[in-house]
């Protein structure tokens, strides 16, 4: 199973309601990134949304059943004879955990990085799929092996 957990989403999305968009050089918290999970057959597929971010800027960690991606928007070298007009885009870094759990196969992650889509494929764990058991009858001492 695969589980989020974002303990001061909402505070944020409160406090830049309120505040609006931070000055240049204050202090803020990663901006998590959007992402959608989904189970497809043995393996979960996770996919993130980090749009103008080169590959070589992005970091996959996996520690004790936590996985972590980081990513880095660098702002762009236009040169000193531009006048930008408008910068809306959030620059800077963006970080987002994932907790993975007992029937994960954390070491068979397999990362995909196109069109400015992160996608991660998370096999299920071998000991976690479902399998069939063998039960042994005994019926007036004959004894049969069924497979359900």
């Amino acid at each position: 199973m695969l589980m989020r957990t974002d303990p001061f989403r909402e505070f944020d999305r409160l406090a830049q309601q309120f505040f609006g968009s931070q000055a240049p050089g204050t202090w803020s918290r990663p901006t998590p990134m959007p992402m959608d999970a989904y189970r497809h057959g043995d393996e979960y597929v996770v996919s993130f949304d980090l749009p103008g971010i080169s590959p070589d800027a992005i970091e996959l960690d996996v520690e004790r059943n936590v996985l972590t991606v980081k990513a880095e928007r660098r702002p762009l070298e236009l040169g000193d004879d531009v006048e930008v007009q408008v910068a809306e885009r959030p620059l800077g870094a963006f970080s987002r955990q994932l907790f993975l759990g007992d029937t994960l196969d954390a070491d068979n992650i397999q990362a995909n990085y196109e069109a400015g889509v992160l996608t991660l494929k998370i096999p299920v764990a071998e000991q976690a799929k479902p399998r069939k058991i063998s039960i042994t009858a005994t019926d007036s001492g004959d004894r049969k092996e069924i497979n359900a």
